[in-house]
């Protein structure tokens, strides 16, 4: 791994940060904002995503609440294209993860959710014509960059 690729850790004043690079500021180092900050890495690093095309914490309203998808990534024209949910390692990839990405996607209409605690990582594409996910390899950025 080289240097662009390291995920920074600092302390600050006994609390321990971490520098997100899509917000550009250090934030909280708590076990889901770590899988988070790997995710990130791996879109940016291994999968070619630019930075400038993702969004973490993106607000959106559901059901007349505000909830916050852990990262949305937008394509090249600006249309979001992916969910990405993190849960910290000890939560498992199941039924409810997939229920609360795909509630999300009823605002977003994505065509890619992707779930990931860490350990496991599930990448679903959503189906055009009726709603049906079927499971499929984390798409680079070439393939996502124009998939709407």
């Amino acid at each position: 791994m080289d240097k662009s690729q390291e995920i920074k850790i600092r302390d600050n004043d006994g609390r321990r940060e971490v520098l997100d690079p899509v917000r550009r500021r250090y934030v909280a180092l708590t076990p889901e904002e770590w899988v988070r900050q790997q995710v990130i890495q791996y879109l940016h690093h291994g999968c070619g995503y630019p930075l400038e095309l993702m969004q973490v914490e993106a607000a959106i309203a559901l059901n007349g609440l505000t909830k916050r998808c852990d990262v949305v990534v937008y394509d090249a024209s600006v249309h979001p294209v992916m969910i990405v949910e993190t849960k910290k390692t000890e939560v498992p990839i199941n039924q409810k993860v997939i229920d609360q990405a795909c509630r999300y996607n009823l605002v977003l209409h994505v065509p890619y959710l992707m779930l990931s605690n860490g350990r496991q990582t599930v990448c679903l594409r959503v189906g055009r014509e009726e709603p049906h996910l079927v499971q499929v390899a984390v798409p680079m950025w070439e393939e996502l960059r124009q998939c709407r």
